[in-house]
């Protein structure tokens, strides 16, 4: 086996649990070769770095050896080598420190200051409003 489809192989070695996710990565331009967006169906050959980004980061993985038949977990190292660089994994550990600090402001649910503040908007006694409701004409 001289070349295999990257999505079959990716597949195959672990990196995505189904084939189908694997081609949408392809098909989303979250797979690259030498930097260069490949096809689900690009032909792939022992040597090649793959560059799989998974947000926050990217990671790296060269071809030892070719396979289209997925395998166990213990025998994944036989096949890809992970040469992902050190600060993208600085990276993700800043993501799991910082957990929700970084979120934009309105998005997920209120913090508990943000519950208060709206319980103080909405509890208070601004708001002595009478209205008439009644909408048959007098």
């Amino acid at each position: 086996m001289e070349e295999v489809r990257i999505d079959k192989w990716m597949w195959a070695t672990r990196i995505f649990k189904t084939r189908t996710i694997a081609a949408e990565a392809c098909k989303k331009g979250r797979i690259m070769i030498n930097g260069v967006n490949v096809k689900p169906s690009r032909m792939i050959k022992t040597g090649d770095i793959i560059q799989v980004r998974k947000p926050p980061i990217t990671y790296s993985f060269k071809v030892l050896a070719l396979t289209e038949r997925r395998m166990g977990a213990k025998l994944v190292s036989d096949y890809l080598e992970n040469v992902t660089t050190p600060d993208q994994y600085e990276i993700l550990e800043m993501n799991k420190i910082s957990g929700f600090v970084n979120r934009s402001k309105g998005l997920g649910r209120p913090t508990k200051k943000d519950r208060r503040e709206l319980e103080l908007f909405t509890d208070g006694d601004d708001f002595d409003f009478d209205f008439d409701f009644d909408t048959e004409g007098d």
